[in-house]
C-alpha cells in the first residue's frame, strides 16, 4: 500500500512538472492563454484516464488555481474550470480533502445575496458539482452546513429553471445525508421552497414538493404549517405529476416524520383528497400510502385498540355494496381525528374557488365512510355543512355532499338523524334556499335500510304533508326536493307507504298544484302511479281510498282561500285527476264549492274554479255526473252557485267572473248533467242573468249568453210558455247588430231554435205583434252586408214562414223594394207562395 502511494505521488509528481507552465498561463492577460492553459490542464489530467490516486495528488496542487479560475472574467474559462473540478470530484477517492477550499469558494461565488455568476449554464453546472459533492462526500459536509444552505437559499430562487430543480435534488441529497445536522437550518430553505412552488413549469414545482418533503421531513417539524398549505393549493395542480408528489410527500410523512402523531388531523385530509384524483394511478399511489399509515398505526397503537381489532373487523349491516371496508387503523384515525377535520370541511366547502369547494366535497364523503356510526357524534355540525354545500351552484359539489348524506343514512341510526333533520324541515335556515335539509334528508333515506326506516314512516310522512312543509314555498328546487323525499320513501320501503299513503298523495299533489314545470308535473305523477302499484291499486283506486280525507283536507281551510292559496290548485288536481271518482263524492264536494264560490271570495280564485269546472262538466259522465249524483244537485248548485255569480257588478274583474261562470253554465248545459225538467223549473230565474250578460261588454260574455239561450231552447224550447218565449226573442235580435260575426251567428241559429220551438200551442193570432217585429227585423237583416248573413237569415225566415206565412208575405212585399238586393226577399216570396196553405190573420 505505502509503495502503491509512493508510486501515486511520483506519477503525480511527474504529470504537475509537465502543468508547471500551464499553471504559470493561468495568470496571463490574455483570455485565449489562460482559456488554452486550462483546456491543456484537463486533458493532462482528467481526461487522459490517469488512476484515482494520482488524480487525489494532483487535485490537492491544482485545486487552489482552478478554484482563482471560477473568478475568471472570461466565461469559457470558468466553464472549463467547473468541469475539470467536477470531473476531479467525481474521480479521486478522497473528494472530502477539498471541502476546505472547495465550499468557501462555492459559498462566496454562489451563496451570497448579489450572486456573481451571470452565466445561467455556469450557474447550473455548478449546482450539479455541488449535488456530485453531497454525494461523494455524505457526511462529511457537516461542518459546511451554514455553506450549503446559503448556496440553496439563492439557487433555489434563481431565475434558471434548470437550476431550481438542481437545487432541489441537492436539497434531498443532502437532508439524507446529515439528518443529524441539517434540521438545525432546515426551516431556512421553507420560504425560498414556497416562493418557487408555484413556478410556471410543472417539472420545476414537482421537483420544490419532493424538496419540500425532504426539508420538513428531516427538520425540526416547526414549519409544517407554513407548507401545509401551499402543498394543497398542488392537489388542484394541471398536471398530474405534481399532485401525485405530493401524494408521496404526505404519505411520506404520515409514516416516517418523528412528529406526525401531532399533525395528523392536518395531513390526513390531503392525503384522502388525493384518494379521490381524477387519474387512476394518483388514487392508487394515494389509497396504497394510506393503507400503509393505517397499518403502521395499528401496529404502534395495538395495546389500545385490541378489543376492537379482535370484535369489530364485521363490516355493519347494508354496508354500502362494492365499496371496500378501509382498515380499522385508517378507520381510527379518521374517528379519533374527525373532531378537528369537520370544522376545516364546514369552512372550505363554502370557499369562493370551485376547485376547492368540490376536492372538499368529495373529502367529506372519503371521511364519513372511515368514520362510520361515530358520523353521529358530529352529527349536527355535518347537517349544518352540507346545508351549505347542497345551496352550491356547483353540481358536482351537491352530488359529492348527497353521497355523502347517503352514507350518514347508512351509518347513523333514523331516531337520532330524523330527530335533527325533521326539525330542520319545517324550519329551513333560508328563506331564499330553503330546499337543502330536504334534500339532504332524501338522501339520507336513501342510504337507510327498509327495516330501520318502517317504523319511522309516519314521523316523516307528517312532517312533509304539513302545510309548512309542503305548501309554503313555491320554488321549482325545493318542489324538486319534496317529490324527492316521496320518491325515495316509495322505493325504499314499497308497500309499507301503504300505512302513509294518505300523506304522500297529499304532497304528490302539492307537488303538481304548485309545479310551474312541465317535467315536474310529469314526475309527480309518476310517484302517484307508484304509490299506486306498490299497494297493488291503480291511481283511481288510490282516489277512491283517500277522495273523503283529501275533501275533509282541503274543506277545513276553505273560508281562508284566495286565488294565492295552494289548495285552490289542489283541489284542482284531485277532481282532474280522479276521474270517475269525483262523481261519487259529488255530496262532500258541493259544500267546499258553495264556500268558495260565493260573490264575496277572491275574484280571480272563482274564475279558475270555474273554469275548472266548465272543463270538468262538458265530459260529467266521466267526472262529475259518473254515478248521476251530480244531476241531483244540479238545481242546487245553479241557485246557489251560478246565479249569485251572474249578478251584474261593477268593474272588469267582476265581468270576467261572469264570463267564467257563463262558461259553467254552458259546459252544464252541453255536458248533460242537468235534465229538461231542472232546467225548466230554473228557466224563470236564470233567463234574466242569461239576457243580462248578453249586454256584457265582453265579446266573450255576450257569445257564451248566445250559445247558453241556444242550448236552453235545445232543452226545454218547446215545453216552454209563449209568455216566456216572447221574453226571449227581442234579447236576440239586439245580437244581430252585434259588432262580433261570431256573436251575430250565433245569435242567428238562437232565433232558428227560437222559431223550432213553437209548438201548436203557440198561438200566432194572438202573438202576431211579436212576430210582426221578428219578421220585420229579420227582413232588415236580409239586406245585410254580408252575403253569409242573408244566406242565414233567408233560411230563418223560410223557417218562419210556416208559423205564419199571411203576415210574413205582407212584410216581406212591404220593404222588397227598399232591398239593393231583392234577390233573397223574392227566394223568399216564391218559399211562401209554395206552401200549401196560407193562414190569414183579420
Amino acid at each position: 500500500m505505502a509503495a502503491e502511494k509512493t508510486g501515486d505521488k511520483h506519477a503525480a509528481s511527474d504529470v504537475l512538472r509537465g502543468l508547471h507552465r500551464h499553471l504559470n498561463c493561468l495568470n496571463e492577460d490574455n483570455k485565449m492563454t489562460r482559456r488554452r492553459a486550462l483546456e491543456l490542464i484537463k486533458k493532462e489530467t482528467v481526461d487522459k484516464g490517469l488512476c484515482s490516486g494520482v488524480l487525489q495528488e494532483i487535485l490537492s496542487s491544482l485545486l487552489k488555481p482552478l478554484l482563482k479560475s471560477l473568478s475568471d472574467p472570461v466565461e469559457r474559462c470558468r466553464e472549463t474550470a467547473l468541469v475539470t473540478i467536477t470531473d476531479f470530484i467525481r474521480c479521486v477517492p478522497r473528494p472530502e480533502e477539498s471541502l476546505s477550499y472547495l465550499m468557501p469558494c462555492l459559498a462566496q461565488r454562489f451563496g451570497e445575496k448579489e450572486t456573481l455568476e451571470p452565466s445561467e449554464e455556469l450557474r447550473l453546472l455548478a449546482v450539479e458539482l455541488l449535488t456530485l459533492t453531497v454525494e461523494v462526500c455524505g457526511k462529511h459536509l457537516a461542518p459546511y452546513l451554514n455553506e450549503m444552505i446559503n448556496i440553496l437559499q439563492r439557487t433555489i430562487v434563481d431565475p434558471f429553471p434548470d437550476v431550481k430543480r438542481e437545487s432541489c435534488k441537492c436539497v434531498v441529497s443532502f437532508a439524507k445525508c446529515v439528518p443529524e445536522h441539517f434540521h438545525m437550518q432546515a426551516e431556512s430553505l421553507v420560504k425560498p421552497l414556497m416562493q418557487t412552488i408555484t413556478h410556471q413549469h410543472s417539472r420545476v414545482r414537482v421537483s420544490v414538493v419532493e424538496a419540500t418533503g425532504a426539508v420538513i421531513q428531516h427538520g425540526s417539524g416547526k414549519n409544517v404549517d407554513d407548507v401545509l398549505s401551499h402543498l394543497a393549493q398542488r392537489l388542484f395542480d394541471d398536471s398530474p405529476q405534481v399532485r401525485k408528489a405530493v401524494a408521496a410527500v404526505v404519505g411520506g410523512w404520515l409514516l416516517n416524520m418523528r412528529d406526525r402523531y401531532s399533525y395528523f388531523h392536518k395531513l390526513i385530509p390531503l392525503l384522502l383528497s388525493s384518494t379521490t384524483d381524477e387519474i387512476p394511478e394518483i388514487r392508487l399511489l394515494a389509497a396504497d400510502l394510506w393503507k400503509q399509515v393505517g397499518a403502521q398505526w395499528e401496529q404502534e397503537n395495538e395495546d389500545d385498540i385490541k378489543d376492537k381489532m379482535d370484535f369489530l373487523l364485521t363490516p355493519p349491516l347494508h354496508y354500502p355494496p362494492g365499496v371496500e371496508r378501509p382498515g380499522l387503523g385508517c378507520r381510527e384515525l379518521v374517528v379519533r381525528n374527525l373532531g378537528r377535520l369537520v370544522p376545516a370541511i364546514s369552512h372550505d366547502v363554502t370557499d369562493w374557488l370551485v376547485p376547492t369547494r368540490v376536492r372538499t366535497s368529495q373529502l367529506l364523503s372519503v371521511l364519513l365512510l372511515h368514520a362510520e356510526d361515530h358520523t353521529t357524534q358530529h352529527l349536527q355540525p355535518l347537517l349544518a355543512t352540507l346545508y351549505r354545500a347542497c345551496a352550491d351552484s356547483e353540481r358536482d359539489v351537491v352530488n359529492n355532499c348527497l353521497a355523502a348524506a347517503n352514507l350518514m343514512g347508512t351509518f347513523v341510526p333514523p331516531p337520532v338523524f330524523l330527530k335533527l333533520l325533521l326539525d330542520h324541515v319545517t324550519s329551513p335556515y333560508s328563506s331564499s334556499h330553503p330546499w337543502p335539509p330536504l334534500m339532504v334528508l332524501a338522501a339520507v333515506l336513501g342510504g337507510c335500510s327498509r327495516e330501520l326506516l318502517k317504523p319511522h314512516l309516519q314521523q316523516i310522512a307528517n312532517t312533509l304533508v304539513q302545510p309548512a312543509v309542503c305548501q309554503e314555498y313555491q320554488q321549482v328546487m325545493y318542489l324538486e326536493q319534496l317529490l324527492a323525499c316521496v320518491t325515495v320513501l316509495l322505493n325504499q320501503c314499497e308497500s309499507e307507504c301503504g300505512s302513509v299513503s294518505l300523506q304522500l298523495l297529499q304532497v304528490l299533489v302539492t307537488v303538481q298544484s304548485l309545479s310551474t314545470e312541465p317535467q315536474l308535473s310529469a314526475k309527480a305523477m309518476e310517484s302517484t302511479h307508484s304509490l299506486s302499484k306498490v299497494q297493488g291499486l291503480d291511481s283511481t283506486e288510490l282516489y277512491r281510498r283517500h277522495m273523503r280525507q283529501l275533501l275533509d283536507w282541503l274543506s277545513a281551510s276553505v273560508n281562508t282561500w284566495t286565488s294565492y292559496s295552494p289548495q285552490r290548485l289542489q283541489l284542482q288536481i284531485i277532481v282532474m285527476q280522479s276521474g270517475p271518482v269525483i262523481g261519487e263524492f259529488v255530496s262532500q264536494l258541493m259544500p267546499l264549492l258553495h264556500s268558495c264560490l260565493q260573490p264575496d271570495k277572491d275574484t280571480e280564485m272563482r274564475m279558475m274554479i270555474f273554469t275548472m269546472l266548465a272543463k270538468l262538466l262538458l265530459d260529467a259522465n266521466n267526472t262529475l255526473d259518473s254515478k248521476g249524483h251530480f244531476r241531483e244537485e244540479s238545481e242546487k248548485f245553479v241557485c246557489d252557485i251560478l246565479l249569485p255569480n251572474l249578478v251584474w257588478r261593477a268593474g272588469r274583474t267582476a265581468g270576467a267572473v261572469r264570463t267564467s261562470a257563463l262558461s259553467c253554465l254552458l259546459a252544464l248545459l252541453h255536458g248533460g248533467s242537468i235534465t229538461a225538467g231542472q232546467l225548466l223549473c230554473l228557466e224563470e230565474q236564470l233567463s234574466p242573468r242569461v239576457f243580462s250578460a248578453l249586454e256584457e261588454d265582453s265579446q266573450t260574455s255576450r257569445l257564451f249568453a248566445c250559445r247558453s239561450l241556444s242550448a236552453m231552447l235545445g232543452l226545454i224550447g218547446t215545453s216552454l210558455h209563449h209568455e216566456a218565449l216572447n221574453k226571449i226573442y227581442p234579447e236576440l235580435l239586439k245580437r244581430l247588430d252585434d259588432s262580433s260575426e261570431e256573436v251575430r251567428g250565433i245569435a242567428l241559429q238562437a232565433v232558428g231554435l227560437w222559431l223550432s220551438s213553437l209548438t201548436t200551442d203557440y198561438n200566432p193570432e194572438l202573438c202576431a205583434p211579436h212576430l210582426q217585429l221578428l219578421f220585420q227585423q229579420l227582413l232588415l237583416h236580409l239586406d245585410d252586408p254580408n252575403s253569409s248573413v242573408q244566406d242565414q237569415v233567408l233560411e230563418i225566415l223560410k223557417k218562419g214562414s210556416s208559423v205564419h206565412p199571411a203576415l210574413l208575405r205582407r212584410e216581406a212585399e212591404a220593404v222588397r223594394d227598399k232591398h239593393r238586393s231583392p234577390v233573397r226577399c223574392d227566394l223568399l216570396l216564391q218559399h211562401i207562395s209554395s206552401l200549401p196553405t196560407e193562414t190569414s190573420p183579420e
